[in-house]
């Protein structure tokens, strides 16, 4: 039991007034700063959005970075490494003491260099995220896009809209897409709209990734459309004259921005992962373009002799996704109405 004894002396002189303004600021506040309070309280989360946002800036300025800790992607010095083996000397200048199982790493080069052309890694990485998160970020926002209206016209319209689009889903992710990029890659000329080389396949990247996995983003838009759709405000509004047009755009797309959002920031990793695949199979961006799966591909041949050259990219990908992943499910429970604030 709490005595005014017990009670600071300013709480005891404290304004009512002020008093109530501040119940009522802490009992009205928005969606926004509930759900940024809690995202500050989860560390994993916050540390994932860290390293999301340095990735970015990473990639943004990757001449600057290259132009101050490296050197351009595609400079080749093959005086670096051993003319036999293809591997990454210890001494340049002295080949007699063999090969650096430190693949080179140095003040001038940060991650060392690639094997058989010497090429700085730290760039090729620095390089390979911007192509990566381009990549990514374009084709996320096609499937964001596509996913968005044609699941809020499932889900409000219903009938036979909602039944062709919904058989329309499961065709496409019934589709054995990977099979159908190879093959799609693989056969594409060198120019073709407007675009030639590695810009077109960038260009047919984002469009197979974009185009075929809208339905995982267009079944959550669905279902969250039929709740929101028999909920009391989108009511009120129809009583008021509201046509369809405003209640989705004015009443039923605001409520679902949350949920793309999060859902946005789970599938770009996955496109990641979609795009470096490719490029590790050889169907996606073409040398001398950095990617990190082509880096990975051409490092299987000397994992034994330069084993950084799989370790540096195979670590960029995987921080890469896994501060995605954490970054995602930090929003997710951030934004989740039933979390304790």
């Amino acid at each position: 039991m709490t005595t005014p004894m017990d009670v600071p002396e300013s709480s005891q002189h404290a304004d009512p007034e002020a008093v109530a303004a501040g119940a009522e600021g802490a009992a009205g506040r928005s969606l926004r700063q509930i759900a940024w309070r809690r995202f500050r309280k989860d560390k994993v989360g916050m540390a994932g959005g860290v390293i999301v946002i340095l990735l970015i800036l990473i990639a943004l300025f990757a001449p600057l970075l290259t132009a101050w800790f490296g050197h351009p992607p595609n400079q080749f010095d093959q005086g670096l490494v051993d003319p036999l083996t293809g591997g990454v000397l210890r001494d340049p200048d002295d080949t007699a003491q063999g090969l650096d199982p430190w693949g080179g790493i140095s003040a001038e080069h940060l991650l060392g260099v690639e094997p058989v052309n010497g090429r700085d890694l730290f760039s090729r990485i620095v390089y390979g995220a911007r192509t990566s998160l381009l990549v990514a970020t374009v084709a996320t926002v096609v499937c964001v896009v596509i996913g968005t209206v044609l699941g809020i016209l499932a889900g409000y319209f219903g009938g036979w809209v909602d039944t062709v689009i919904s058989r329309t889903m499961d065709i496409f992710l019934a589709f054995p897409l990977l099979l159908f990029a190879i093959a799609l890659v693989g056969v594409i000329p060198d120019g073709a709209f407007g675009l030639e080389g590695n810009y077109l396949r960038i260009g047919v990247l984002v469009f197979i990734i974009g185009f075929f996995n809208w339905p995982y983003i267009g079944r959550i838009v669905r279902g969250q459309t039929l709740t929101l759709k028999e909920r009391e405000f989108v009511e009120a509004s129809r009583s008021l004259g509201a046509g369809n047009t405003h209640i989705v755009f004015r009443e039923i797309l605001p409520n679902l921005i949350t949920p793309i959002l999060v859902y946005s920031t789970l599938l770009i990793p996955t496109n990641i992962l979609f795009e470096a695949a490719l490029s590790f199979l050889g169907v996606g961006i073409n040398p001398p373009m950095a990617t990190w799966g082509g880096m990975l591909e051409n490092a299987l041949r000397f994992y034994t002799t330069s084993p950084h050259f799989v370790i540096v990219p195979g670590l960029a990908i995987f921080i890469t996704v896994l501060a995605f992943n954490l970054f995602g499910d930090g929003l997710r429970d951030a934004f989740d109405p039933r979390s304790s604030d």
